[in-house]
């Protein structure tokens, strides 16, 4: 560490030295002639594709659907494994896209058999969480944002002292989530328990749903807050991301 100081503070011709081969060093760059890294970068994107289905199709598809209940046709899943725990039963419609990497927690303290539910021709994002005591219901053609949370139980109890003794949530607020059809969730968005989010319904980037939400509604902020609806105005721009 002295010598390191040393080269870096000192006016000695050493230290000068050394600090500008460092600096030749971290600001080396090689040509890159297009006529030569341009064939070599299609080879390594289409190799890289081929790794990935193959990771895909035969590896992270198959294991997926071995933790499903039942799953529907052309159900497909990114180039990485979701991460499932507990036990728990998952039905997945027909035409179902689960991106990405996420996570399905199931609690077996709040129910026999703790239920996740998504209908025909949905689409799930990058890094979304799905954790069920008891019953999350996603309708047909939902489009599920990168991100989003879903939880029908907090896992812990409000009641501090009851908290502290490690106690688990109470049974009266374990609520069952329901997502109506052709809904679309924006990014990072949180889905609390209870919640019903009725058809054709857009949830904005970010927002936190504590109550219901109408048919056609958008709905955004922490808490959300009905925005307007989609049926009597014009189309806007949403605040959403896919």
């Amino acid at each position: 560490m002295k010598l390191r100081r040393y080269i870096a503070v000192s006016d000695h011709w050493f230290a000068r030295l050394g600090r500008g081969i460092y600096r030749a060093v971290i600001r080396f760059s090689l040509p890159a002639p297009r006529v030569l890294t341009r064939p070599v970068l299609q080879l390594f994107l289409q190799a890289r594709s081929i790794y990935y289905f193959l990771i895909r199709v035969l590896i992270c598809e198959p294991l997926f659907k071995a933790y499903c209940a039942s799953y529907g046709r052309n159900v497909r899943t990114g180039a990485y494994l979701h991460w499932v725990m507990g036990e728990g039963d998952i039905i997945i419609g027909d035409d179902v896209l689960i991106d990405g990497k996420s996570d399905f927690t199931f609690a077996a303290r709040y129910s026999e058999n703790p239920t996740l539910i998504i209908g025909d021709h949905c689409f799930i994002g990058h890094g979304c969480g799905f954790t069920v005591g008891k019953r999350i219901t996603v309708g047909s053609h939902c489009l599920i944002s990168g991100g989003v949370r879903m939880f029908d139980a907090s896992g812990h109890p409000t009641d501090p002292v009851a908290r502290r003794a490690g106690l688990p949530t109470p049974p009266d607020m374990v609520r069952p989530i329901v997502i109506g059809d052709n809904v679309w969730i924006g990014a990072n968005a949180t889905i609390c328990p209870g919640v019903n989010i009725g058809e054709g319904s857009v949830v904005a980037t970010e927002s936190v749903v504590t109550k219901d939400i109408p048919p056609h509604t958008l709905v955004a902020g922490n808490p959300a807050r009905q925005i307007r609806n989609l049926l009597a105005t014009p189309d806007e721009p949403v605040p959403c991301n896919n």
